[in-house]
């Protein structure tokens, strides 16, 4: 994807911000999952710092459930009320845009009543109900690539959302799966998904996972994150997606694919630096 690509996107009107169509490189970021509202809080304000340094516009992101565990005893977040409370107070405390995973159609609208950004998770792009359900809350709606999935038919789960009416959509590469256990990056993927005209985002932490790989729940290789995110963002991309986490070795989920606070001071202002370079070239 070429800087001309990228203006390919269409801008998306999220919160106040302008995601997309050539404007600078935004951040979807924070912990996998909602934990305990001290780590909540650490994160989203040592990110919000940071953004506002950089001048980027930032979505926190974390998850009320994770419903794709490994094993029956992988923690799975506090759930939908519990979980949404956490974020609202985020919202309302950091003045931030949040982003949540919805699974299933009777949960769209109440993580729509906070969430400004509705995410689908990867293995469940397909599914039209959902997608559907999303789009009638009126929210923006990021539809991650299932790992499974031909870049172009990601570009299809979109024209679900836009055929409802709802034109705010991104689309989200995290990787193909690489036989058993592993994911690669196709960068190809980021020229097709522009093609239809939705903000793409790459997800940096989720494409250096290793499904499976921990036994009882997934591993991660994130000594290539810096690779694969410079390599995004200089291909054009026009968002990025990272999992912050203040101790990723104690997470409650993918501690093997977190940026602790340190890796994320360092990396994201050199990404963002690349990505303003890319544009004014």
């Amino acid at each position: 994807m070429t800087p001309a690509a990228v203006k390919k996107s269409k801008p998306l009107e999220l919160a106040g911000g302008r995601l997309g169509g050539g404007e600078r490189l935004f951040l979807i970021a924070g912990p996998c999952v909602v934990e305990t509202p001290e780590v909540m809080f650490r994160t989203a304000e040592v990110l919000a710092g940071l953004a506002e340094k950089l001048g980027i516009f930032y979505i926190y992101k974390s998850s009320y459930q994770k419903a794709n565990r490994s094993a029956p005893g992988s923690p799975g977040g506090p759930g939908l009320e519990e979980g949404l409370e956490l974020l609202a107070r985020i919202k309302e405390k950091f003045g931030l845009p949040v982003c949540t995973d919805i699974h299933e159609c009777d949960q769209a609208t109440p993580a729509a009543a906070v969430a400004d950004l509705l995410q689908i998770p990867a293995f469940l792009s397909r599914q039209t109900p959902l997608l559907l359900a999303a789009a009638a809350t009126g929210r923006a709606v990021n539809i991650k690539k299932g790992q499974f999935m031909d870049p172009a038919l990601a570009c299809l789960a979109a024209e679900k959302i836009y055929k409802s009416g709802n034109r705010k959509v991104l689309l989200t590469e995290r990787g193909s799966f690489f036989g058993y256990g592993d994911l690669v990056v196709d960068f190809r993927a980021l020229q097709v998904m522009a093609s239809c005209g939705a903000p793409v985002v790459f997800d940096a932490t989720h494409s250096v996972q290793t499904p499976g790989g921990g036994g009882d729940s997934s591993g991660g290789k994130k000594e290539f994150i810096p690779l694969l995110a410079r390599a995004a963002v200089a291909a054009g991309v026009d968002g990025l997606f990272m999992e912050v986490h203040p101790d990723p070795p104690r997470a409650l989920s993918d501690r093997h694919c977190m940026l602790n606070f340190a890796e994320a001071r360092s990396l994201i202002p050199r990404l963002v630096e690349l990505g303003d370079y890319v544009r004014n070239r």
